[in-house]
């Protein structure tokens, strides 16, 4: 096991891991940039390291400001988290070159498993059920008109690297298609630093269904069933919950086993994410897989009893998975709030500034993961979301009672935020009956 992990992240993720390396008698050593240098949940590391100003691309993003922090705390490993660097080869590259093991996938499976072309050809090879469309990047604006006249329109334009809905444009017709080309492949460079981008066929109606996964050193790896994630706006998810509502053991095991292929052929080891889309008539096909541990990762560990977050430093350390497929069972139903710093009703306008007051809920079955306390000065860089709201019960019904029961305990003061939203659909008859589609909320909203 190692001495010291420094921890190359902010927020809610970051002391995620700080008590991960409690637990595993491991010292943590956390970065952080100037507009979190007051964060409480830096107390809670052995050592705190300031790497730069606000900006992301002077702090979180700045691979040379981290690595030379590793080398200074002299750690054995860095845990990227979720977003910023999590998914950049090349900052995976630097920690083996840096002999500091990252922990998460080599370079070489982050970058066939993390770039979506790559991925779809790799699925392929697997035997993993892809999205008709581009076989590579679109460069010319006619071979894009060629292939979706084949494929049929809806079509959607996709950035090869990243996501978050960035880079991503859906056409009805040519015209529509030719005009988004470029404007896509723009936001895609701005965004990623990589223009490239393919087009696919798209799902008017479809449940946005993703496996986790995890695999070791040794050539294991195994399925921690699925999460259903269909309640999203602009591809940005709001509620997930795990298992999905409507599909049973069988129907779902085929897709976990097929993740399972994909990650063993990519020689990968760490938690990833094989993210799916379901049509109306239950046919699956493979989005993309998230090289790292996910925001929602929660849900899972509260239904099947693993510390997803704990085992990817195991393994990231050489120990073989402490786990065998059969060994994994489902327990109950979990659902988790992402509680942003927005404000729903003016088109989800970010809300940074003071809170004042703080009153998270409690009781069985709730975990609150979450760095925010009293006073704590929502930044305006980074992302909106200062807590994860996460219920467990035996039953998607008594789970969706408990979650409305925790939503109404919740204050937050005087900043505006999702809770109120999440009350709502908690509510929600189409919710409450399970299988909403990923463009549900967006038409509830309108």
């Amino acid at each position: 096991m190692f001495n010291r992990i420094l921890i190359a992240n902010r927020g809610e993720i970051a002391l995620r891991i700080i008590r991960a390396c409690r637990e595993l008698g491991v010292e943590a050593v956390c970065v952080y940039s100037e507009a979190d240098k007051d964060a409480k949940y830096l107390r809670m590391a052995d050592r705190a390291i300031c790497i730069g100003p606000a900006p992301a691309k002077e702090s979180y993003l700045n691979i040379s400001r981290i690595i030379a922090a590793a080398e200074i705390a002299d750690v054995d490993a860095i845990h990227p988290g979720y977003g910023f660097l999590s998914e950049r080869a090349e900052f995976a590259q630097a920690c083996r070159d840096c002999k500091i093991e990252f922990i998460g996938p080599t370079p070489e499976a982050m970058a066939r498993l993390g770039d979506k072309v790559a991925c779809k050809n790799a699925a392929k090879e697997a035997g993993v059920p892809v999205f008709p469309g581009s076989a590579g990047a679109i460069e010319d604006p006619e071979e894009a008109v060629k292939i979706a006249d084949k494929i049929g329109y809806p079509v959607i334009i996709k950035a090869s690297a990243g996501g978050g809905g960035r880079g991503m444009r859906v056409c009805h017709n040519e015209g529509s298609l030719r005009s988004n080309i470029q404007a896509a492949s723009t936001e895609a460079q701005a965004a990623f630093g990589n223009g490239a981008v393919f087009i696919e066929k798209y799902l008017e109606h479809a449940q946005h269904v993703e496996i986790q996964v995890i695999g070791d050193k040794h050539g294991n790896a195994i399925h921690l069933w699925e999460r259903n994630c269909s309640m999203q706006r602009r591809h940005q998810k709001l509620i997930e919950e795990a298992p999905s509502p409507g599909l049973d053991r069988e129907t779902i095991r085929p897709v976990c086993e097929a993740a399972v292929r994909l990650i063993k052929q990519a020689k990968y080891h760490g938690a990833a994410t094989c993210e799916f889309l379901m049509d109306e008539k239950r046919n699956f096909y493979m989005l993309e897989v998230n090289t790292r541990v996910q925001v929602e990762h929660p849900v899972t560990e509260m239904i099947t009893g693993v510390d997803i977050v704990k085992t990817m430093i195991r393994v990231a350390a050489g120990e073989k998975l402490p786990y065998t497929q059969d060994q994994i069972h489902v327990n109950g139903h979990a659902i988790e709030c992402r509680i942003n710093a927005e404000d729903p009703d003016r088109k989800f306008m970010p809300q940074p500034g003071p809170i004042n007051r703080w009153e998270p809920p409690g009781g069985p079955g709730v975990r609150m993961d979450t760095h925010v306390v009293p006073g704590y000065v929502v930044p305006k860089f980074y992302d909106s979301m200062v807590a994860k709201l996460i219920v467990h019960d035996e039953t998607r019904e008594k789970c969706i009672e408990r979650t409305r029961r925790a939503l109404a305990e919740f204050t937050v003061e005087p900043i505006k935020t999702t809770i109120g939203l999440h009350a709502r659909l908690m509510e929600n008859g189409d919710f409450r009956k399970g299988g909403v589609d990923i463009h549900y909320l967006e038409r509830l909203l309108k």
